[in-house]
């Protein structure tokens, strides 16, 4: 459950702005996409190599 103490003095649209990122966060929204359809844990493990294939090229683009 996610708790946002609103400040005095703050307005509504701060606060959400605020509940979004940590709703965010949580990978909740994430998650339910990922499980409306099944994945094969072949092609589950696929898709993490190519996205850390990627990453690790931005990463050897940054210090370079």
């Amino acid at each position: 459950m996610i708790i946002v103490n609103v400040k005095d003095n703050e307005s509504v649209d701060r606060a959400l702005k605020r509940f979004k990122k940590k709703f965010e966060r949580t990978g909740v929204l994430k998650e339910l996409r990922s499980r409306t359809f099944f994945q094969k844990p072949s092609v589950t493990k696929r898709k993490q190599k190519e996205k850390a294939k990627y990453i690790q090229s931005l990463f050897a683009q940054q210090n370079y």
